[in-house]
């Protein structure tokens, strides 16, 4: 799945490094997490879920050093974009493949680590999913993953759907009458116990699960941050449901909260995930 599962389709990763910074901005705080996690040692081969524009991909090749890395991404605007920056770039261990990890055709035993930065959560089967992921890893092959906690307990979440809500509850509830959209569901993993039983009928043992709380970075400043969270795919549908002086209300709302959290270095909200580790079950 994409590299950018809040974001509202290849249209808006198409151009998020022309707002505020992009996704790798965004979340460069759980970066380092998901490296120590992961620990790719020297001659190791890994696979990226959800890539997006490669960043992680990239990391994972340098320190294989004498291995590989390949990225996955259903969005064909970034899986271009990685491999342009990796030919500027590097490392020339990298590569890139537009596909949905729930059905690509990876090779069987192929990749000694499996990683994520949040590019899990929207498969449409995901026992299907992750049992592909297990086969294409090795006899003890190790996946590393980061996905949401619940969204209550995300207060970049909590915050933004209050504001888009409004006094007059859900903004989304107020749609038009051609019915409910369907809107990808960033925390599908939230709850630990169904990460568990996932992984486990995909064929992964020793599952653990690690509390993680960073800040995610929205923008420079309000202006930035309020055209980033105007292309996230809640926001989008939120707002596509409404009249034009609902809207205009909505994103006034939007930009006072996001006021309320500005900094020198940025617009920082909190946010909680899961450091998601397991191995391939024999």
């Amino acid at each position: 799945m994409t590299g950018d599962p809040s974001r509202a389709g290849d249209a808006a990763q198409a151009d998020d490094t022309a707002v505020a910074g992009g996704y790798d901005a965004e979340l460069r705080r759980y970066d380092p997490v998901l490296r120590s996690a992961a620990a790719v040692r020297r001659g190791e081969r890994v696979l990226d879920i959800g890539c997006g524009a490669g960043r992680t991909t990239r990391d994972a090749a340098r320190a294989s050093v004498t291995g590989r890395a390949l990225g996955v991404d259903v969005s064909a605007p970034a899986i271009a974009r990685a491999r342009a920056t990796a030919r500027t770039e590097g490392p020339d261990t990298v590569a890139f493949e537009e596909g949905d990890a729930q059905v690509h055709p990876l090779p069987s035993d192929g990749f000694d680590v499996a990683i994520s930065r949040f590019g899990t959560m929207f498969f449409d089967d995901p026992v299907a999913a992750f049992g592909n992921v297990r086969r294409a890893l090795a006899p003890a092959g190790r996946l590393a993953m980061l996905v949401w906690q619940a969204p209550g307990r995300n207060a970049w979440h909590v915050e933004l759907r209050a504001a888009l809500d409004g006094p007059d509850g859900p903004a989304d509830a107020r749609g038009p009458a051609s019915g409910p959209r369907s809107v990808p569901d960033p925390f599908s993993l939230g709850e630990p116990d169904v990460v568990r039983a996932v992984l486990r009928a995909a064929g992964f043992a020793d599952v653990a699960l690690a509390d993680v709380r960073e800040p995610l970075c929205f923008g420079p400043d309000v202006p930035s941050a309020l055209a980033w969270v105007r292309g996230f795919t809640c926001t989008a549908s939120a707002l596509a449901g409404l009249d034009a002086d609902a809207t205009a209300r909505a994103l006034d709302r939007l930009r006072a909260t996001l006021a309320g959290h500005q900094r020198d270095d940025g617009v920082w909200f909190d946010g909680r995930a899961w450091l998601v580790t397991a191995r391939r079950d024999a």
